[in-house]
């Protein structure tokens, strides 16, 4: 599953590094996941609704991924839509999310990925609250959360872009 190398090289809009891990890099990141989230990240999983440990957090901080760091939403975003995954309105940056048409289960819907990395997130729904109106519900195992002040991680050696030092 590591990204190819003709994924484009570039930097989102706020400015963080999309290039896709190199193999090696790809193959460390991936040696720190415990069975469950290679399940889920790199075999497109789904872990059971009220059982991911993000579900019920309400810390103020950041959630990136799990795999390569890239940071996703802030708590700030994150509201209780009832269904038992943890659910955010709004991204940090539209860009740090692949949008993938899913047709398994005999169901359409549009799959979740780290942009950078290409690790499975889960699904986003179009019944979330204003102002985006979106629910992207979230597998907690491909997430990791930085608490409010603490630097996010940078897993790849590429530095936060400038005026992003934490969450």
């Amino acid at each position: 599953m590591a990204p190819t190398t003709a994924q484009a090289a570039h930097r989102s809009k706020s400015g963080f590094d999309l290039t896709p891990p190199s193999g090696e890099q790809f193959d460390r990141l991936v040696a720190d996941l415990d069975d469950e989230e290679r399940r889920i990240i790199l075999d497109h999983g789904t872990e059971r609704a009220f059982c991911g440990v993000f579900n019920a957090a309400k810390e103020a901080g950041i959630y990136v991924c799990r795999l390569c760091g890239l940071p996703f939403f802030r708590s700030g975003a994150k509201f209780e839509s009832g269904t038992g995954w943890p659910s955010f309105f709004d991204p940090v940056d539209r860009e740090h999310i692949a949008f993938i048409r899913d047709f398994s289960y005999g169901m359409i819907r549009t799959e979740i990925r780290c942009a950078r990395c290409d690790g499975h997130l889960g699904h986003v729904f179009n019944d979330g609250p204003p102002p985006t109106g979106e629910r992207y519900c979230m597998n907690s195992a491909s997430m990791r959360f930085v608490a409010e002040g603490l630097p996010l991680p940078d897993l790849l050696g590429r530095g936060a872009p400038e005026g992003k030092p934490s969450a």
